[in-house]
């Protein structure tokens, strides 16, 4: 037996009515994954009106790239980097004050390599309070990243991240405890840390 492509079906996963995701490709493609600076209001109504839950102080900087925001619920004073990729196939949550870094991408969607026509496999993800994905950092399907973890630049999440930790590699694993300091950091002092 063979993967059979042309056998493929999304079987009864529904995207969303046809104007709406027609609609929200031209938004989509024309503000938030513009690399003009469209102002944060803006791109947050946008989000809004297409039926996304976006809390208060959202900033989202430029060639950003969200699939379904119908499928999106952001907390309050969230950052999405430049380059986000939210491939939202499936339900992604934001807690409040989690940091999604530049390049970062969330993947809730894979294949079923198993069968020959190549199925969908979807999973929500849930990035817990105070979270922070770093730059170029993926997140896989069905994956919690707990309160206040840390994935580090370039570093695959495929199993749970746990709270309160840092996850280094591909695939990543928990290296140390995420330890807040309680002054403020500088280039001086940030040798101390």
């Amino acid at each position: 037996m063979a993967t059979n492509l042309a056998a493929f079906n999304t079987g009864n996963y529904y995207a969303g009515p046809k104007w709406k995701v027609l609609a929200w490709y031209f938004c989509n493609y024309y503000v938030l994954n513009s690399a003009f600076p469209w102002p944060y209001v803006l791109k947050r109504a946008l989000l809004r009106l297409f039926g996304a839950r976006v809390g208060k102080g959202l900033v989202i900087k430029t060639k950003v790239r969200i699939k379904y925001p119908w499928r999106l619920t952001i907390g309050d004073h969230c950052w999405l980097g430049e380059g986000v990729w939210i491939d939202n196939l499936a339900d992604v949550t934001l807690g409040d004050h989690v940091c999604i870094s530049q390049g970062a991408l969330l993947l809730t969607g894979n294949h079923d390599y198993k069968r020959p026509d190549f199925p969908y496999r979807l999973g929500d993800i849930h990035i817990e309070d105070g979270a922070w994905i770093g730059a170029m950092a993926v997140v896989s399907a069905g994956v919690t990243c707990g309160s206040h973890s840390v994935l580090t630049v370039n570093s695959l999440a495929s199993k749970d991240l746990q709270p309160w930790l840092i996850y280094s590699g591909s695939p990543a694993v928990a290296v140390r405890k995420r330890e807040m300091v309680t002054h403020p950091v500088t280039f001086l002092n940030m040798a101390a840390i």
